[in-house]
């Protein structure tokens, strides 16, 4: 137990001093991260650090999905759903030729990836607002709906029969459920944080949304990322006509820190 708080103390440092040097030389952290857990790896004596799947998606992915979709503006995400749905689906089988179900296989498997350091750099270059907007609403939009697409073509390629009218309208089905439990657990939370009138009340219940949006519909087969997405946008919409102006400060600082941990962890592991 003291050994594992130690290496937790030491990647804390390494993190910090990383973010520092990376401001200093103008490099996106994520990359120097990279590389610095890389380094960790030839330590003489650095234990392996190996992290289960089921904690990442169980622990780590349920607030990361939510502090995206809450910061996201829902009327930027609105104005600029043509872009983000055309990139975000199907195109590839357009484009390669590939059969539906590899497909989806293929697509589902590579359309989930991390978009900090592209982000980061492309706030740096200065990039126009609504190309921002669409890289983040792209990358809200493969998240939600990777692993469910992902169980879709497995299922698909191991039958060997795939019908795009059916497995489109059970998917339509699955995401307008899940969309439906996730705007219900955000209108929850929001009531319970309007009554709660205690910033460190309200943070508490914030913390804890993201997880009842993602747990109950995984516990059911589902995916939780969708539902997770949905409360998030209803949150960024409805939040700051339920929520104090100061309590939403204190609580962009305590998000923007458990983001940058659990990122910085990530990365560094």
């Amino acid at each position: 137990m003291e050994a594992t708080f130690q290496i937790f103390l030491i990647l804390l440092a390494v993190l910090a001093g990383t973010a520092l040097l990376a401001r200093r030389i103008d490099v996106a952290p994520a990359i120097l991260l990279l590389l610095a857990g890389i380094a960790l790896a030839f330590v003489p004596g650095m234990p392996s650090l190996e992290l289960p799947p089921e904690l990442v998606l169980l622990l780590v992915l349920p607030p990361l999905i939510y502090s995206a979709s809450v910061a996201m503006s829902w009327r930027e995400f609105k104005y600029n759903l043509r872009p983000i749905i055309l990139l975000s689906v199907g195109a590839t089988h357009y484009l390669i030729g590939l059969p539906w179900g590899i497909g989806f296989l293929l697509g589902a498997i590579v359309a989930a990836p991390d978009v900090v350091a592209p982000l980061a750099i492309a706030r740096r270059l200065g990039l126009p607002r609504r190309i921002v907007v669409v890289l983040e609403g792209e990358g809200l939009a493969n998240d939600a709906t990777a692993l469910i697409l992902y169980r879709f073509a497995v299922a698909a390629i191991s039958t060997g029969m795939f019908s795009l009218p059916i497995a489109a309208g059970e998917f339509a089905t699955i995401i307008a459920g899940e969309m439906l439990f996730g705007v219900a657990v955000g209108w929850i939370s929001l009531r319970m944080r309007h009554r709660a009138r205690d910033p460190q009340i309200e943070i508490t219940l914030s913390l804890i949304t993201p997880y009842l949006a993602y747990w109950v519909p995984e516990h059911f087969g589902g995916s939780g990322v969708i539902s997770t997405v949905a409360c998030g946008l209803y949150i960024s919409w409805n939040g700051p006509l339920l929520i104090s102006s100061a309590t939403r400060l204190q609580g962009i600082f305590f998000w923007d820190l458990v983001i940058y941990l659990i990122e910085g962890m990530l990365f560094l592991i």
